[in-house]
Order: C-alpha cells, then structure tokens, then sequence
C-alpha cells in the first residue's frame, strides 16, 4: 500500500524556502526545518531527503518562481534602457519593503554565504547568473537598436556589469541600505552606459 501523505509537499517547500532564504542553510537545523514546515523528521527525510537536498529543491524553487519570471519580464520588454530601470526600480522595492524586506536574495545570499562549495548548488547558482546576464543582455540589444546607449558600449560586458549590481543590490538591501541609496547607485550605473 502506497504511503499517504497527510501533509502538502509544495506548501513544506515553500515554507523551506522561506526559512532557507531568510536564514541560509548553515544557519538552519533540522529541528528549524521541522518546526517551520510542521512535519516531523521522518516525513522530511522520506519526501526531501536531507537537508542538502531539500535545500536544493528550494533554491531551485526560488529561482523558479522567483527569478524566472522576473527575469522573462525583462527580456519581453522593448523598450531598453527604460526597463533595465524598471527592473531595477523593482528589485529595490522587493529587496527594501514589504513581506521580505531586508531578506535580499536566496541566490545572493547563497554567494555570499559560501554555499556555493556544494556542486550541485553551484550549479544551479551558475545557471541563475547565466539568466540574469542573458536577461541584461537582451534588454541592452534592445537599447542600442533604439540608439539609447554609447557606441562603445558591448551589451554582453555591460550585462556582466548589471549583473553584480542586482547582485549589490540584493546584498546591500539585505545590510540595510536605504532605498534612495540603491536607486542613486543604479541611475549613476546606467548614465555610464546612456548615449
């Protein structure tokens, strides 16, 4: 007879990354992960496995239902430099208000936090990066066909350039920093890059 769940994975998992993202997973106990999701060990480590691989299973749901969206908006939006800035005007308002305020980013915070040793995890923290700067990229290809940005300016070294600003920006909103800061520090980036 098949085991009957009594519990809802998804709403385990969300409730992992939440406690992932805000905490990071060096910080977090098992007894942490059970007292958030409401299941007990056996039902953890016989859905999820161990930690590690729970974990993973919500990085890669952050970048999922977090990231990815964000980052298709990005891409589908014409309209260049403007939506770099929407982009940006956006994260710092996700970083700096609201239910997550002050958390920063699963993804940062796993850069920052040396959870990047594990393989498995650098993998996937490649890929997000990989998106971010595919992202920036298509959003700059846009820019220079509208004439918005300087000749000299490559719209593939420039994403590289955008992509640890979110990075700085997710990691200083993390430490603090004030919205009207982050905002100065992102108009001043992309006057650099302005025709």
């Amino acid at each position: 007879m098949p085991d009957v769940k009594h519990f809802d994975p998804d709403a385990v998992l969300d409730a992992a990354v939440r406690l992932f993202w805000r905490q990071g997973v060096n910080s977090t106990g098992v007894q942490d992960i059970v007292t958030a999701t409401g299941i007990n060990r056996s039902s953890l480590y016989s859905t999820f496995g161990d930690k590690r691989k729970l974990y993973l299973a919500t990085l890669n749901r952050y970048v999922t239902q977090r990231s990815q969206p964000v980052l298709r908006q990005l891409i589908e939006d014409t309209r260049g430099l403007p939506a770099i800035s929407a982009f940006f005007e956006g994260l710092i308002t996700t970083r700096c208000s609201g239910e997550y305020a002050r958390w920063g980013c699963m993804v940062s915070n796993a850069h920052a936090n040396g959870e990047n040793e594990d393989r498995d995890v650098r993998a996937v923290l490649q890929l997000h990066h990989d998106q971010l700067r595919a992202a920036m990229c298509a959003a700059l290809d846009h820019a220079t066909s509208e004439g918005q940005v300087r000749a000299d300016v490559s719209p593939t070294e420039a994403s590289d350039m955008l992509a640890l600003l979110a990075y700085g920006v997710n990691l200083r909103s993390r430490a603090g920093a004030e919205p009207v800061s982050l905002k100065e520090t992102v108009a001043a980036a992309i006057r650099l890059l302005t025709a």
